[in-house]
């Protein structure tokens, strides 16, 4: 199945089942949402049934094995589908996007759509903050996240929110508590509340160790370019700018 407008083009196999809960996960802070989708997909074999392109798109696409894959893909598996993004949306085409993407699964009665994100904050508990696109989707999740009393978000997620909040369909948004740098620890808990959510028992501990693998590396490129630092002029010195 092909839906193309001039601003978003879907080449997909149709959902086998409808009612599904359709998971989605684009590039943002830390990262949350790509990492642990992409885990996800991965971990529990999902099959790979269509992509995504527009051409508002960053010219990019990804590689493995020396094969090229679309920068945003659309996985099913047993009543579950899941949208992986390589690429983050800019916030010019957001409304298209969420617009398109919903507009495609108009046909297939979903129950409910989850969007995963990152939320930056000056702690490093990795907790995961809920937001609803009704009072009785943030009832649902009002057990397994911090629910925001006030406040805003953007980006994708917001979107996709308030699009299926004027449509009627239920939609949830994970945010999981991070820091600018690839956060697979956010991820991990952002995982935890799905497999709370929808009894998934999927296993995060190979995500935790490359956590530490990351957190390791990061650790040590951080001393290398600490060690070979200038050390720098007297602030008075100093040029301005600006």
């Amino acid at each position: 199945m092909s839906n193309e407008t001039s601003d978003l083009k879907i080449i997909s196999s149709d959902l086998k089942e409808k009612g599904a809960v359709v998971m989605m996960g684009f590039p943002g802070s830390g990262l949350v949402g790509s990492i642990a989708l992409q885990y996800l997909v991965d971990q529990m074999e999902f099959t790979h049934i269509g992509d995504i392109t527009s051409r508002f798109f960053p010219p990019m696409s990804m590689m493995q094995k020396g094969v090229i894959h679309a920068a945003v893909r659309i996985y099913e598996k047993e009543g579950f589908a899941a949208l992986v993004a390589d690429i983050p949306i800019h916030p010019a085409i957001c409304y298209e996007v969420a617009n398109g993407i919903l507009d495609w699964l108009e046909d297939y009665d979903v129950k409910e759509i989850v969007t995963i994100a990152g939320i930056v904050t000056n702690e490093a508990e990795k907790r995961v903050f809920g937001v609803a696109s009704d009072e009785e989707a943030v009832s649902k999740i009002s057990d397994h996240t911090i629910i925001l009393p006030m406040g805003s978000i953007s980006g994708i997620a917001s979107s996709l929110l308030t699009e299926c909040k004027l449509r009627k369909i239920p939609c949830i948004g994970l945010l999981g508590e991070t820091v600018n740098n690839p956060d697979p620890r956010a991820a991990v808990s952002a995982i935890n509340v799905l497999n709370d959510l929808y009894s998934l028992n999927l296993d995060t501990a190979p995500l935790l160790e490359q956590a530490e693998e990351i957190e390791m590396t990061m650790q040590r490129l951080a001393e290398e370019v600490q060690g070979s630092e200038v050390p720098q002029q007297k602030k008075e010195n100093l040029p301005m700018y600006g």
